[in-house]
């Protein structure tokens, strides 16, 4: 009976380290090419929401599922403690977080992993539009595993 149980627990702990699923894998890639489609029609210099908005619009034209600013609970010790919101949840399993700054900092990849743990998500996407091409430092692909 204990070894089931060593088994069973190695099982789920092995889930939990699972890299995410083909199906979350395509939607980033998808997520990827909508948010290159949107750099290359505005270009780097524009307001987060601005970004957001066209980002929303593009998700739309290529029936992408989504929800924007995506309310969630944040909790300690399974206690509320407030409330954040993800700028995406694309398919419900993939956050997506748009930044328009210079460069990524610690603090930017920080949130995304803090909204995954809150979430139980896999995979999120850190998209920075002030770059001059998107693919050369402006995504950031961030698996909690």
């Amino acid at each position: 009976m204990g070894e089931t149980r060593t088994a069973k627990s190695a099982k789920d702990a092995k889930s939990l380290l699972a890299e995410p699923s083909d199906r979350t894998n395509r939607l980033s890639n998808e997520v990827i090419g909508a948010a290159i489609e949107v750099h290359r029609e505005l270009g780097a210099g524009f307001l987060e929401s601005v970004y957001q908005e066209a980002l929303a619009i593009e998700f739309a034209e290529r029936g992408i599922s989504f929800e924007q600013e995506k309310p969630i609970s944040l909790n300690y010790k399974g206690k509320p403690v407030g409330e954040a919101r993800l700028d995406f949840l694309v398919g419900s399993d993939l956050i997506v977080e748009l930044k328009a700054v210079e460069s990524f900092h610690p603090i930017h990849e920080a949130q995304v992993i803090n909204y995954l743990k809150a979430t139980n998500k896999r995979l999120g996407l850190l998209l920075n539009f002030n770059t001059n091409l998107l693919k050369d430092g402006g995504i950031k692909r961030i698996a909690l595993s």
